[in-house]
């Protein structure tokens, strides 16, 4: 073992992990879509870390904000004024399409971005009660942690009151008597479904519904249109707050600045984090419609982080938005975003072990299955007893692909400045691993 990882499980506590089994790998060097281990290997990063690492390993132009705003002032209260706050504030309302009025509250994360959120909502409206979605994920802390609608939400019970969950769409793994012949058909169930719930629930104590735009690491569940333009509908006639969830699929990883510009519709908040600076600064946030912001000029917000608005952070943000645009990342992507959906479809037909497919831009995840016809998950819902998925990540890991799983799923999310030549090159161990899973089923 090296001295740096023997240091490391000395002293370091791995999330959603037991710590005895770990044998973490020691990185020494990162650069574009590749990083590297102590012994030299190169490894393709083809998940962009947690789908944070969107413009890749070792931006120069982030990387000299940072330093030069470390240079000017490291640090400085919330509750001061400063060029980076505003310009950073003012680059994120303008690229979400909000109206003119609209604001943003600063947090560290993702999870602090939707906890942050929920007080405004429930402050906004006085109502209590926050509707979100079973096989979503919203963040690990409290509130965000009861918010999330999959196994890692156990470790937060019991938690706070008035968290209901609702199931959105997921036609691969709908009830059996469900016969869709269309997205329409798709969307009005669930639809019906949500609305019943906001009658049992009491819309009058109903404060909010959220929802990822689009499902990220529950498997790239991606709604029809009518099913978000439903949604709206539902809060604006129940008078209920819509919450979007940017924190992965934000930022042009669907290829649009934010996934909810794909369905014609507009939240009453979008929660942010991740890309907003690719992980090279931790911040976050929550944007409001100028009616939310308007509240609040009278009435004071409970929410407060010492490190809300972080300078190092905003300069961050404002260097990464000006990437974006100077690098027309929504342009350039296009190509490996094509290979990548062109390969995919074509495994479903290819691999005996490959039941269902999904992406958008460069966010995608293969559903695995045991059985094509009964669609049979390849490991039970929250369950792995056996190790399969830890098994075919680590055929991936060995030919230098680095991915993450959850469920029976595994994701394919680079950083979208890989090309379609390196993505030709990735999705081939992936084709080879799958060979493997085949015959392992």
């Amino acid at each position: 073992m090296s001295a740096i990882r023997e240091k490391d499980k000395k002293y370091n506590i791995h999330s959603w992990s037991a710590q005895g089994a770990l044998n973490p790998i020691v990185v020494t060097k990162a650069e574009g879509i590749y990083f590297w281990d102590e012994d030299g290997k190169r490894y393709a990063d083809m998940s962009a870390q947690l789908v944070n690492s969107n413009l890749g390993h070792g931006n120069r132009a982030i990387i000299d904000a940072i330093i030069e705003q470390a240079n000017k002032i490291p640090f400085m209260g919330p509750g001061f004024a400063m060029d980076c706050r505003s310009d950073a504030a003012e680059a994120i309302v303008e690229l979400s399409t909000f109206p003119e009025g609209s604001k943003v509250f600063f947090t560290n994360a993702g999870a602090e971005a939707n906890e942050n959120a929920i007080k405004i909502a429930r402050q906004f409206t006085g109502k209590w009660k926050i509707f979100s979605q079973y096989r979503c994920y919203h963040g690990s802390s409290a509130g965000a942690g009861m918010l999330t609608g999959e196994p890692r939400h156990f470790f937060n019970e019991p938690g706070g009151p008035g968290f209901v969950k609702y199931d959105g769409p997921y036609p691969y793994r709908a009830p059996h008597a469900c016969k869709f012949e269309s997205e329409d058909d798709v969307a009005d169930f669930y639809l019906e479904l949500l609305e019943n719930q906001i009658l049992y629930e009491g819309p009058e104590q109903t404060a909010a519904i959220w929802l990822e735009s689009i499902v990220g690491s529950n498997g790239i569940l991606i709604a029809p249109k009518k099913w978000y333009q439903g949604v709206r509908a539902l809060c604006d006639k129940y008078d209920i707050l819509m919450v979007a969830d940017e924190v992965m699929a934000g930022w042009y990883r669907t290829g649009k600045p934010f996934a909810f510009m794909h369905f014609d519709y507009q939240p009453d908040m979008i929660t942010f984090a991740k890309g907003v600076t690719c992980g090279y600064i931790p911040i976050g946030g929550v944007v409001v419609t100028p009616a939310i912001a308007k509240f609040f000029d009278e009435t004071t917000l409970g929410c407060g982080l010492t490190y809300s608005a972080h300078p190092m952070g905003c300069a961050a943000a404002v260097a990464t938005i000006k990437e974006y645009q100077d690098q027309n990342i929504e342009e350039a992507m296009k190509a490996p975003a094509k290979v990548l959906a062109d390969t995919l479809d074509s495994f479903v037909d290819k691999h005996a072990c490959v039941g269902e497919v999904r992406h958008i831009g460069l966010f995608s995840a293969i559903e695995l299955v045991k059985d094509k016809e009964t669609r049979e998950p390849i490991v039970p819902f929250g369950k792995d007893p056996e190790g399969i998925m830890k098994k075919i990540l680590g055929m991936l890991v060995a030919d230098g692909f680095w991915t993450y799983s959850h469920e029976n799923m595994f994701v394919i999310c680079p950083p979208l400045t890989i090309t379609a030549e390196e993505m030709t090159e990735q999705l081939a161990i992936v084709d080879k691993v799958l060979d493997s899973v085949d015959k392992m089923i």
